[in-house]
Order: C-alpha cells, then structure tokens, then sequence
C-alpha cells in the first residue's frame, strides 16, 4: 500500500505539471533533459492509428525499438496491452504506468464508474483513479505480465514509466532517436 502510495503521489505530480503546462508546451532543444519537461495534453484516443502518423516506432533486426521524436519534442510508442494497440508517451522520469480511461477501456480493463479513490495529489487538489494491473504488455520484443499501473479519471494522455522500461538493458538518444535495447 505504501509503495501504491508513493507511485501515485509520483505520477500525479507529474500529471499536475502536465496540465499546468498545456497551454505553453514551447521546448527549448537546448534543455534536453528527456521527459521532465512540459507534456502537451494527447487527444483523448489512445489507440495508435493512421490518425496518428507522426513517429514511428521500428523493432530492428538485433531486436532493438527506435522512436522517432514528434514534433511536440516527446518520443511515443505503440504498446500492446491486453493486446491492444495503446499510444504511451515514453516517460523516463515516471515510476509506474498511468493510463487515461480511454486506454484502459480500449485494453478492457475495468475501472469503477466515479473512480472515487484518491490516488495522489495534484496542484489543483485530490486526483482521482484506480490501481489496476495490466495482463500484458508488450513493446518490440519485449513483454511483462502482472505489471502495475494507474487509470487515470481525466486526462488523455498515457505514460510509459520505468516499471516497463527497466525490462530493457539500454534507454538512449541520440538525437530525434530514442533507442531501447
């Protein structure tokens, strides 16, 4: 419960500078401190589609994802959860996996009507959501089981955090290219 706790306080302390942040999402190349900066709200579907074209991600042959960084400044990635094609924003600062509600659905994962638990605090007060766990996910060759996460009750955005990223030897970028090896 402590260790749910701490995660939440964590992310959602993020999702407040996240929206705070919204409405001047200008990045500096030269402040390049990958994912700490400001996130520009997604819009509210999360399923990667050719609505969507603007990175890729690419498996390459030694098994190796590249992302390609969008024109927001922020590398994304197509995840499978529960088998379905969600769009995570790669956030190596998070702890955890947050999930906007649209995602979670789309992965039919189930989460309360009012989602009423208060799952940390954000600059605006209480942020509400729901602790779930994700069947399986799965990015290039890589795929856990049983992994934690939260849903959030607003917001459009997903994270990919380091619960996920931690199951590759290598985070890198060089340039417009992040590489998990």
């Amino acid at each position: 419960m402590g260790r749910t706790l701490i995660f939440a306080i964590l992310a959602f302390g993020f999702l407040a500078s996240m929206l705070n942040n919204c409405a001047s999402h200008t990045r500096s190349r030269s402040n390049d401190r990958a994912f700490s900066e400001r996130v520009v709200a997604a819009p509210a579907a999360d399923s990667w589609s050719a609505a969507h074209p603007r990175g890729t991600t690419t498996t390459t042959s030694d098994g190796s994802v590249e992302l390609q960084r969008e024109s927001d400044g922020h590398f994304y990635a197509e995840v499978q959860i529960n088998g379905a094609n969600i769009r995570a924003l790669v956030d190596t600062g998070a702890t955890e996996i947050a999930l906007s509600r649209a995602a979670a659905s789309s992965a039919g994962i189930a989460t309360s009507i009012g989602m009423p638990e208060v799952v940390g605090e954000g600059a605006d007060g209480a942020v509400h959501g729901e602790v779930v766990r994700i069947d399986r996910i799965s990015l290039g060759p890589k795929t856990a089981e049983g992994m934690p996460a939260v849903v959030l009750n607003a917001g459009g955005e997903s994270l990919l955090g380091q619960s996920f990223l931690s199951k590759f030897d290598s985070v890198e970028i060089h340039g417009d290219t992040m590489v998990l090896k």
